[in-house]
């Protein structure tokens, strides 16, 4: 899956992405002039779909500002949330939201990124199969209506 961002400050997005959040650039195809295009490894991509209850339910749990409307927001996996945060402020990223320990075993944290997109750090604090055997995590075909 690739996921396409369109910036209007190209550099901008370019040193946030690869340089400060250290995602590899690999070739990619251009013309000449602003014809620009960089694509970044993010590593392994998920999509998550989520109502507008949840968006806010999880906007409450990291203490983030909600946005209005259906958003789109990059959610990154990250070794260490407090300093993927710093990291990102030093280049200049405003931050959201602090580093919180969510009900779910995770630290997220949310900086605003470039080009108005909002990026949520969270730092996995146990694997898939001890998740799967907590109260409350299944599937949304196993979830009571």
């Amino acid at each position: 899956m690739r996921l396409i961002i369109e910036t209007d400050d190209f550099d901008e997005a370019l040193r946030f992405y690869r340089d400060v959040l250290g995602m590899p650039e690999q070739p990619a195809f251009a013309t000449e002039g602003d014809d620009r295009v960089a694509i970044l490894n993010a590593g392994m991509a998920t999509i998550e779909l989520a109502t507008a209850t949840h968006v806010r339910n999880i906007d409450a749990l990291e203490n983030a500002p909600t946005a209005e409307g259906p958003t789109l927001r990059i959610a990154l996996e990250v070794d260490d949330t407090e300093a993927a945060v710093a990291s990102a402020g030093e280049y200049g990223a405003e931050t959201l939201a602090p580093a919180t320990r969510t009900p779910f075993r995770t630290v997220n944290a949310r900086v605003q990124g470039p080009a108005g997109w909002q990026i949520t750090f969270f730092q996995e604090l146990e694997t898939l199969e001890e998740r799967a055997t907590r109260d409350g995590f299944t599937t949304d075909d196993d979830r009571p209506r």
